[in-house]
C-alpha cells in the first residue's frame, strides 16, 4: 500500500518520542547511579548501598534484561570503587551477597516487567488474527473520538467483514473458516497506515479507526483492502486456494461528515460519539453488501 504523508509523519514522532524517551531513561539511570556512588563513598553504609537498586530496577523496566544487567554491572563496579578502592580490601561475605542481590534484582525485574508487558498485550489482542481485540479497540476509538472533536481534525471509521464465509465453512469445513478469518486479519495489519488501529469484533467482522484521515484517502483504504484480500491465495485447512477466494465488504463512516449533519452534537459524549461512527460505518457496510459486495461503501 502507498504510504501517506500522515502515516509516515505518525512513525517518525513515534521513532523520535521512543528514541528521546530512551535517552532520558539512560541519563537518569547514569546520574543516579553516579550520585549513589557518591553517597556510597562518603558514608560506606549498607542503607545508601542499598539505593542501587533503584537504577537497577528502573533500567531493567525500560531496557529489559540486557539494560538490568548492565545497571547491575555498572552497580558492581561503583559500589567496588566506593567500598573497596585500588583493592584495599578484600571482599567479605556481605560484598559478595550485596553483589549476587544486584544481578538477582535486575533479571527478577526484568522478568516481572517482561511477563506483564506479554500479559497486558494477551489481554488487548485477538488471539487468531493479532489485531486489538473490542474492548481495546473501543478505548482507542473514545480517545481518538475526543481528540477530533476537541481539534476538529479527520477521523474515519471503517466496518467490514469476509463476503460468503458461511459458503467456506460448507464447502471446506470450519477450520478452513477460522484460517480465512485470520488471512484477512493478516492483510489487515500489512496494509494500513502506521497510526490506524484495527479489531476483529465478531466472528468475520472487523472494524478499522483511523485518524486524521479524510474520507477519500479512506476509501482507497479500503478499496486497497478490498483488492487486496481478493488478490491472495490463501492456505485454508492446508489447502492452497485460488485467487478471488476471499472478498470483503468495507463501510466507511467519517467523523467530519457527521459533525456537518450534526449527528454529533457537541454535547454528546465521546463514547456516545464513538458509538455513531461505528454505527454509522456499519450501515455502509450493509451498503456495500446490497451493492455487489467486494467493494467499500461510505455514508
Amino acid at each position: 500500500m502507498r504510504l501517506t504523508k500522515s502515516s509516515l509523519k505518525t512513525g517518525d514522532v513515534r521513532f523520535w518520542s521512543i528514541w528521546l524517551s530512551r535517552r532520558v531513561a539512560a541519563a537518569v539511570i547514569s546520574t543516579t547511579l553516579c550520585g549513589i556512588f557518591i553517597l556510597d563513598r562518603a558514608t560506606e553504609t549498607a542503607p545508601v548501598q542499598h539505593l542501587y537498586y533503584l537504577p537497577i530496577i528502573y533500567a531493567a523496566v525500560v531496557f529489559n534484561t540486557l539494560g538490568g544487567l548492565a545497571a547491575a554491572f555498572g552497580a558492581i563496579g561503583l559500589y567496588h570503587l566506593a567500598n573497596h578502592a585500588e583493592f584495599a580490601k578484600p571482599y567479605n561475605e556481605l560484598d559478595v551477597v550485596q553483589i549476587i542481590l544486584f544481578m538477582t534484582v535486575a533479571i527478577l525485574a526484568s522478568k516481572l516487567t517482561s511477563d506483564t508487558r506479554r500479559l497486558h498485550a494477551l489481554s488487548i489482542t485477538d488471539d487468531l488474527t493479532g489485531l486489538h481485540n473490542l474492548r481495546s479497540f473501543e478505548a482507542r476509538l473514545i480517545r481518538m473520538a475526543s481528540d477530533a472533536r476537541t481539534a476538529n481534525t479527520p477521523l474515519v471509521v471503517l466496518a467490514l467483514d469476509v463476503d460468503h464465509l458461511k459458503l467456506i465453512n460448507d464447502a471446506h469445513g470450519h477450520m478452513a473458516g477460522a484460517d480465512a478469518v485470520r488471512t484477512v486479519g493478516q492483510l489487515i495489519a500489512s496494509n494500513l497506515p502506521a497510526n490506524a488501529v484495527a479489531c476483529r469484533y465478531g466472528g468475520d467482522e472487523f472494524a478499522i479507526a483511523i485518524p486524521c484521515c479524510t474520507l477519500a484517502l479512506a476509501r482507497e483504504i479500503g478499496e486497497t483492502l478490498c483488492r487486496a484480500i481478493y488478490a491472495s491465495e490463501p492456505v485454508l485447512a492446508g489447502q492452497l486456494m485460488p485467487p478471488a477466494t476471499l472478498s470483503i465488504s468495507v463501510g466507511i463512516s467519517d467523523f467530519l461528515a457527521a459533525r456537518r449533519l450534526q449527528y454529533l452534537s457537541t454535547d454528546m459524549a465521546n463514547e456516545d460519539a464513538a458509538r455513531v461512527l461505528f454505527c454509522d460505518a456499519d450501515k455502509a457496510l450493509y451498503l456495500a453488501k446490497a451493492s455487489g459486495r467486494n467493494r467499500a461503501c461510505s455514508v
